[in-house]
């Protein structure tokens, strides 16, 4: 009889493992439109279940970052589709995820997944300046530089993102870093100083520059696009596309969405097998053609992107060294909170 017993107990246990991988629970920062469409082909090819937690525009990325710092010790998470790439690092370093190196991330550059492969970026945006036509009507008028915003004639003229949240923040982290503390506080200083509007995200500043609110805004292409594809009178500005004279590794910020295997996740194997569909070449040229505008960084992946949207072959990229901003974050932080405490 107790033989009997350790057979119905293992069989037990053994169908509910079973049970437990018919599914994988991701949280996901990218947007819902973008990110459902793969998720229910991903159902459709392996017949397992996605459960997603999908947040606000304004602070998803930070909300679902301090989940996962929760959840640390019991993990409920499987996968972490994150879009801010400093929040990923972070949490690497308090060991929420494990490593994972999927076989469809070999033929990305070195410099998307670190040594440790507790992580692997894919998809990027660009932080880029939004500009009201209207308002700035020839290429004359407009900025070529970020820093070009702290000059007085754009006082009451300018929006951003709230910047401790999202890839506001981030690029705020990455500025510290490549223009040194010095320069970057001047710039944050002076940006207060011309009176920036502060919003809840980047979507609404490209909807106000759109609608004439503001004549120059700081923004993602793909909030940008959208109101350049509506037909509304903005054009989009890569800043510093040449590099900068005063500051050699200044240029266009690009901010690549990462995967992550949560450590200790209940459905590990399902997770692994969503991070490989993820990675495919596919996945890339959906999120660059389907309205999300997301640059590919595997160099196999063809995609046909708007004529607007430059590459980091087209102009010259920030020069950024991501592991020594997130180094800065909680300074950078503390400055913004500060400054824009409003």
């Amino acid at each position: 009889m107790r033989n009997l017993f350790l057979i119905l107990f293992a069989f037990v246990a053994i169908a509910g493992c079973r049970k437990s991988e018919q599914r994988v629970v991701v949280y996901c920062a990218q947007d819902r439109e973008f990110a459902e469409g793969l998720f229910a082909d991903f159902e459709l090819d392996t017949k397992l279940k996605v459960s997603t937690k999908f947040d606000t525009e304004a602070n998803k990325s930070v909300s679902l970052a301090a989940e996962l710092e929760r959840e640390n010790e019991r993990p409920r998470c499987d996968v972490h589709w994150n879009n801010e790439i400093l929040g990923t690092i972070r949490l690497a370093r308090q060991g929420v995820y494990e490593p994972y190196e999927s076989p469809n991330a070999s033929p990305f550059p070195v410099w998307t997944r670190p040594q440790s492969r507790l992580w692997q970026a894919f998809a990027s945006r660009a932080r880029v300046l939004i500009v009201n036509t209207k308002l700035l009507p020839t290429e004359a008028e407009r900025p070529v530089s970020i820093l070009d915003l702290t000059d007085p004639k754009w006082k009451g003229k300018l929006a951003m993102a709230k910047p401790q949240f999202g890839t506001t923040a981030t690029h705020a982290a990455c500025l510290f870093e490549v223009l040194g503390t010095d320069a970057a506080d001047r710039f944050y200083r002076g940006l207060n100083a011309n009176g920036i509007t502060l919003l809840p995200g980047n979507k609404q500043v490209a909807q106000g520059v759109a609608r004439g609110d503001f004549s120059i805004g700081m923004t993602d292409t793909d909030d940008a696009l959208i109101e350049l594809n509506d037909g509304k009178p903005v054009a989009i500005i890569f800043p510093d596309r040449a590099g900068h004279a005063l500051h050699p590794r200044l240029g266009t910020l690009y901010i690549p969405n990462t995967l992550a295997l949560v450590k200790g996740s209940p459905n590990p194997d399902a997770a692994r097998r969503l991070i490989d569909y993820l990675l495919r070449e596919e996945t890339e040229a959906r999120l660059a053609e389907g309205g999300g505008f997301q640059i590919p960084l595997n160099p196999k992946v063809s995609a046909k992107l708007p004529p607007a949207l430059l590459t980091p072959s087209q102009v010259k990229p920030m020069a950024v060294d991501f592991e020594n901003a997130a180094d800065l974050w909680e300074v950078t932080h503390a400055f913004l909170r500060d400054q824009y405490a409003r």
